[in-house]
């Protein structure tokens, strides 16, 4: 059967790919649909079609799944943000759980391993403490500002986005209102002009301070007063940043900050310790299930206070102070410098002396501490980023054999692949995995696994 573009077909959901979408079949052919769910039957318009597979637009539903929900928000589909808002909670849990343990299987070869139930949200909303809001030109002299469409670079205008801080609205609005009155022209891509690029906004969740940044693209901003009277009414506003990003780049941020108002950094705790936020540093977007995730690790952990323990990727300190509570001593690595001064200074402020900060590669510092110093740690733990861990810093982890290894992971695919190293040629035993859903409404999910010594 030959399928053709702009033809209707019949196809039958039975997965979800990366991106949400529905995975389906027509007469034993792939179509990927954007908004459909697994167990339905659906007409779907075919708007690109390869070889093996097509793209499709969802027509008309012939059969529902009992776990489709109507979305809470009226842009959900047209934005990019929340890519399987259409499915029940419980159900978007049980899902990520079910991804997880495929995901091991398949790829790690782990074929009996228990993944225990997702950790999720008792309130799946108004939970993103960093967001980062495209500014672009709309109609009529309009300016768009809010998240961009799936597959594309053409922003969807949001005021009010369901999984962002409450009072990001306000500060949208504020920016708004200064660009039209003194004339400030949005961002283009396509020909690279005009000023600004993005809005940033960090919300400190339990000291309500927060902080706005505007990236720009200039070598400098001379706007600096109107800007910081139109933002002056904000609750809670601590600091306004301006970043200079004059780069033909996705890269959101430049590496040049200039505070204008207020303080370099927001602060927020996670439990009782203190953290001090700047524009460039990695922080967990959602506060709640952060604290879920550390304690998690820590309990995997299983510190007595006579540990040495190595944290990679490290970030801004917020998992080594964790660690620290429990642990001897507690040395983490970074490869940002931001991050680590960062890091530093959130030991300071929260009285913690247990703990070395080291700024590098996690891969050559780890090697360092083993070959120079002969620091041979008792637990390891990794939260590296979605590409998973360097081959020689897993190599150095089977050479060194710590009794137990906590791995944070933001890709469960990745992290089938680096345990099936670990559990095979490096003689750990997978003895835990607890997902927790720290990004409701789409299809992320992070998980804590503890690997022991055999």
């Amino acid at each position: 059967m030959e399928f053709k573009k702009n033809c209707k077909y019949i196809a039958d959901i039975t997965g979800l790919g990366t991106n949400g979408e529905g995975i389906g079949k027509t007469d034993g052919f792939t179509v990927f649909v954007n908004g459909a769910l697994p167990g339905e039957k659906v007409e779907v318009l075919l708007m690109k079609v390869k070889k093996n597979y097509a793209y499709g637009k969802l027509v008309r539903l012939i059969k529902p799944s009992k776990s489709r929900v109507k979305p809470a928000c009226s842009l959900a589909g047209k934005c990019g943000g929340c890519s399987i808002q259409h499915m029940d909670y419980a159900a978007q849990l049980e899902y990520k759980q079910n991804m997880v343990r495929e995901n091991l299987r398949r790829i790690g070869g782990f074929e009996d391993v228990e993944v225990k139930p997702v950790i999720g949200m008792t309130e799946p909303y108004f939970y993103r403490n960093k967001e980062q809001y495209p500014v672009r030109s709309g109609k009529n002299g309009s300016i768009d500002i809010g998240f961009y469409a799936p597959a594309s670079h053409r922003v969807v205008d949001c005021g009010r986005c369901l999984i962002s801080h409450r009072g990001n609205e306000r500060v949208i609005s504020a920016v708004r209102s200064f660009m039209l009155k003194n004339g400030v022209k949005p961002y283009n891509e396509e020909e690279h002009s005009g000023t600004v690029r993005h809005i940033l906004i960090r919300n400190g969740t339990k000291t309500n301070e927060l902080m706005v940044c505007l990236v720009v693209n200039a070598e400098r901003f001379t706007l600096k007063k109107q800007l910081t009277e139109a933002l002056s009414g904000l609750e809670g506003l601590k600091s306004i940043v301006i970043n200079y990003n004059t780069q033909k780049t996705n890269v959101i941020l430049g590496q040049e900050c200039e505070t204008i108002y207020g303080s370099d950094c927001i602060s927020d705790y996670i439990g009782s310790l203190r953290f001090e936020i700047s524009p460039l540093s990695f922080f967990q977007v959602n506060p709640v299930q952060t604290e879920r995730l550390y304690d998690t690790a820590l309990d995997f952990a299983a510190l007595t206070g006579s540990e040495t323990v190595i944290d990679a990727y490290c970030g801004i300190g917020t998992i080594t102070l964790f660690l620290a509570q429990r642990a001897k001593q507690v040395y983490g690595i970074e490869i940002v410098p931001q991050a680590i001064e960062n890091a530093r200074k959130n030991a300071q402020n929260n009285h913690v002396e247990n703990v070395e900060f080291i700024r590098g590669k996690s891969e050559e510092e780890v090697p360092a501490l083993y070959a120079k110093r002969g620091i041979s740690p008792d637990v390891m733990v990794v939260d590296p980023p979605r590409k998973g861990c360097d081959e020689a810093l897993l190599s150095m982890l089977i050479k060194m054999s710590p009794k137990r290894i906590v791995y944070v992971s933001c890709d469960s695919a990745t992290l089938a692949r680096d345990l099936k190293i670990l559990c095979g040629e490096g003689g750990y035993s997978l003895a835990k995995v607890q997902p927790v859903d720290m990004f409701p409404h789409s299809m992320h999910i992070e998980n804590v696994v503890l690997l022991c010594r055999i």
